[in-house]
């Protein structure tokens, strides 16, 4: 059993995939005012078919096969409605910018985007609780500090896991625990049927022996490290030891992957980066008529195996700090500079950087030399992040609530670090391709860290 029911993306989409075929059926049905014949049928099914996939990215990006649309259903009408708008805009784009299929169906497209959406509504919100997605099992935990606690409010307070914490054993008071009494004996009277425990503290050794006959009652047991990982998608640092590091991260090329990812990156970058040329005019025009300064500044940042890179960006400050700022910072930014901050722009020129092959689209963000020095100093393994090369975009980047910004920040810090290192363990071109598309919806929406 996993912690996560990681049927539910599947599920959803499968029941988004019904919906969209119901929708086109009943919209057909009711303009031609009866059940449509199969050449009908198979003459719309193919170009609306290419359309769902469109319109599935859009889904995608928009979060919805995500955690809150599980959880948070009042948010789900307006999120469904607010991306059906965006699928209308490439709905028409689709088929009437590029007629490829040699219809226009005006009335129809505007009909399944209606019963589609209402569908989609009552899919989402009625049918999938009745599938028993959250039908929950009793569990117990067994761990110590503020990773235990996570768990126990993230798992007992969300309706998207599988189990739900029935009671805690904290490791620290062990010693004063009648074990038996308190834990096993509750296991068989409440119906227990899984066990989380931080397998790698030496205080659980202790217990091991009275845990070990449980499994002859189909008690399942899980690694909190592991659950902990599942959950939270990032790695908790302060359960980690060098054994995590020589059984997960290893330097040795990942050759089938890192062609795809440079592929990627010379693909995006190179397309990216002729359109943005388009914009580059403007943007001089509007830096040189704010302060008349210059247009661009390069700055030094930590690269792959701790190797030194030059970055590119578009200026946004009356004077360059060298992106280590101080407590003035923000009145430094010039009026055209918040603009092309808030909207990513100013960073369109490190799409060369990519190209070149100094930085990737995907990775750890780059750090600038003098916090990396700082950091390596006083945060346990946190040279581990520069074994690959780093990116315009991460995992930290979606995920970080509050990440450090320019000045040091060490706690924050090891959470940003936290997160790169569940990238580095599981990067892969699926993954890649997940927060591209999710860095799409941040920029679209100028959200992001």
């Amino acid at each position: 059993m996993k912690i996560l029911n990681r049927r539910e993306p599947l599920i959803l989409f499968a029941g988004d995939l019904l919906a969209f075929c119901l929708a086109l059926w009943l919209s057909l049905a009711l303009r031609y005012g009866s059940i449509p014949s199969i050449p009908l049928l198979y003459q719309h099914a193919v170009p609306f078919f290419v359309l769902f996939v469109f319109w599935v990215l859009a889904f995608f990006i928009a979060g919805l096969y995500e955690k809150h649309t599980l959880v948070f259903k009042g948010k789900l009408p307006a999120l469904i409605l607010n991306t059906q708008i965006i699928n209308s805009f490439i709905a028409v784009s689709f088929f009437y910018l590029t007629p490829f299929f040699g219809i226009t169906p005006k009335t129809i497209l505007a009909m399944e985007l209606v019963i589609f959406s209402l569908l989609i509504i009552l899919w989402r919100i009625v049918l999938v609780p009745l599938f028993g997605l959250r039908q929950r099992e009793n569990a117990i935990i067994i761990g110590a500090g503020p990773e235990m606690k996570e768990l126990l409010a993230e798992v007992n307070g969300n309706e998207r896991y599988n189990i739900t914490f029935f009671s805690s054993v904290d490791l620290e008071q062990i010693d004063g625990i009648a074990f038996q009494e308190e834990v096993i004996e509750k296991v068989y009277s409440e119906g227990i049927s899984s066990i989380v425990i931080d397998l790698k503290s030496e205080k659980s050794k202790k217990i091991l022996p009275s845990l070990y006959n449980l499994i002859f009652s189909n008690i399942r047991f899980f690694d909190m490290n592991k659950v902990y990982e599942e959950i939270f998608e990032r790695i908790p640092l302060s359960l980690l030891e060098y054994n995590w590091f020589l059984e997960n991260i290893s330097a040795s090329p990942k050759v089938t992957y890192d062609f795809l990812k440079r592929v990627m990156d010379i693909a995006v970058s190179s397309v990216l980066g002729f359109i943005s040329l388009v914009f580059y005019p403007f943007i001089w025009l509007a830096i040189k008529l704010d302060d008349g300064g210059d247009i661009f500044i390069i700055q030094e940042r930590i690269g792959k195996n701790n190797c030194i890179v030059k970055i590119l960006k578009f200026r946004t400050m009356s004077v360059d700090d060298g992106g280590e700022g101080d407590s003035d910072r923000d009145k430094k930014i010039t009026r055209v500079g918040k603009y092309l901050r808030a909207s990513r722009i100013d960073e369109f020129p490190q799409l060369w950087s990519v190209l070149k092959g100094d930085i990737s689209l995907i990775g750890p963000r780059p750090e600038l030399p003098k916090l990396a020095n700082l950091y390596e100093e006083q945060i346990s393994f946190y040279n581990i992040r520069h074994l690959i090369k780093p990116g315009l975009s991460g995992w930290a980047q979606l995920y970080q609530e509050n990440p450090p910004k320019f000045a040091e920040d060490y706690g924050q810090t090891k959470t940003k670090l936290s997160y790169d290192l569940f990238y580095i363990k599981n990067r892969s071109l699926v993954l890649d391709i997940a927060i591209t598309l999710k860095t799409i919806k941040i920029l679209l929406s100028r959200g992001g860290r």
